[in-house]
């Protein structure tokens, strides 16, 4: 370790790696599952991490939620299973605007069973037709007395067919609003999938002449994009903590890889470029987890005031978990390209990382707008 954690945090991560450890012969068909694994959601909700991923006002371990809590945890997580992982950020990203700005009634409805994994959370932003532009979604919400109508339809939204309720994003008036609607609420229809090279729990999800209460509104009227990146700017760096936890992975597995299997009377680790990738690899991954453990302690402390470090750190890691597990393969040579091995699904699961939670692409363009905009302010 190049980072000693705090005593607490170390405690969590290793709690982490234990509940990991427990499922780990349930990781392959669990990261192939487009819905919930059981095993997979009871582990985790008796191992209490949950509770990170909600206030302790509503059954949270925290006060409020902590950006390098979650980080280390899902390092842990995944580095053991995508699915897991997911399951387990998917809490809070799919919670925290309900935690900031929610009714108290509905927040004490709703947050207890998040932390317990009772119900699973999913927030509704992208459209078939709408990515990053979130300001030119087209889902409708309009407040009728004391209910909220929403049409509209969300596409390629984590744990569609599996969430107890959905945070929508919509356009109102000239504003956008945020609201809670139940998956249950009459109205509300999914479809899963689509399949991705990385399986995932994902689907579309259509909104009809949706009528929830006018307290499942979430926050003002209009005031839906501050809660939206609150959630960006508490979430993000952990992307990067799950992004170190799978390229170590990657790693692990092609160092036992080289150690056991020899050729020309000699441990792969010691032939040809092999040493340099081994080196290469560990190098980078410590330089991302420096990085990552150093962008989720500022971010804890204070989320917006760091979303800069934090998205740096985001894509600092998901770049280092591509690589990683490329040279994996190719240090593994045929064994690298066989379905089902551990590698294999590693691969796999590293790509995606580069899109979701902001493109890496997207993220280094407001980095250097950002860059510009300090340097000239001196």
């Amino acid at each position: 370790m190049t980072f000693e954690l705090p005593a607490r945090y170390a405690e969590l991560q290793a709690r982490a790696r234990e509940v990991a450890s427990s499922v780990a012969g349930r990781a392959a068909t669990a990261d192939d599952s487009p819905t919930a694994d059981p095993a997979m959601t009871k582990a985790l909700a008796e191992s209490g991490l949950g509770k990170l991923c909600v206030p302790e006002a509503y059954g949270g371990l925290d006060e409020k939620v902590d950006s390098l809590a979650v980080t280390v945890v899902r390092e842990s997580l995944m580095g053991t299973s995508a699915h897991l992982d997911g399951l387990f950020a998917m809490q809070g990203i799919g919670s925290l605007a309900l935690s900031l700005a929610g009714d108290e009634a509905v927040k004490g409805e709703w947050l207890p069973r998040v932390a317990q994994l009772e119900a699973l959370a999913a927030l509704a932003l992208t459209e078939p037709d709408v990515g990053s532009d979130l300001r030119s979604i087209t889902t409708a919400i309009s407040e009728h007395g004391d209910t909220v109508l929403i049409e509209g339809h969300k596409s390629f939204i984590t744990n569609a067919g599996d969430a107890s309720f959905y945070i929508v994003l919509g356009r109102e008036g000239n504003g956008h609003s945020l609201v809670l609607v139940p998956a249950r609420t009459p109205g509300v229809t999914v479809q899963r999938g689509p399949r991705l090279i990385a399986p995932h729990i994902l689907g579309e999800v259509q909104f009809r002449a949706v009528r929830v209460p006018a307290s499942h509104r979430i926050g003002e009227r209009g005031g839906a994009f501050p809660l939206v990146l609150a959630t960006l700017a508490t979430f993000r760096v952990s992307v990067a903590g799950a992004a170190v936890g799978l390229a170590q992975a990657a790693l692990d597995e092609a160092l036992r890889h080289t150690t056991r299997r020899r050729q020309f009377g000699k441990a792969l680790a010691e032939l040809g470029p092999i040493p340099t990738m081994l080196a290469q690899s560990w190098l980078e991954i410590e330089q991302a987890r420096v990085l990552t453990y150093l962008a989720a302690s500022r971010a804890a402390r204070d989320p917006l005031g760091n979303l800069d470090m934090s998205s740096m750190a985001k894509v600092a890691a998901t770049e280092t978990a591509g690589r990683v597990t490329d040279r994996a393969v190719q240090m593994m040579g045929r064994f690298g390209l066989v379905t089902g091995s551990t590698i294999e699904r590693l691969y796999r699961n590293a790509r995606p990382m580069r899109i979701y939670e902001g493109g890496n692409e997207v993220l280094l363009g407001q980095l250097a707008r950002r860059l510009v905009k300090l340097h000239d302010a001196g």
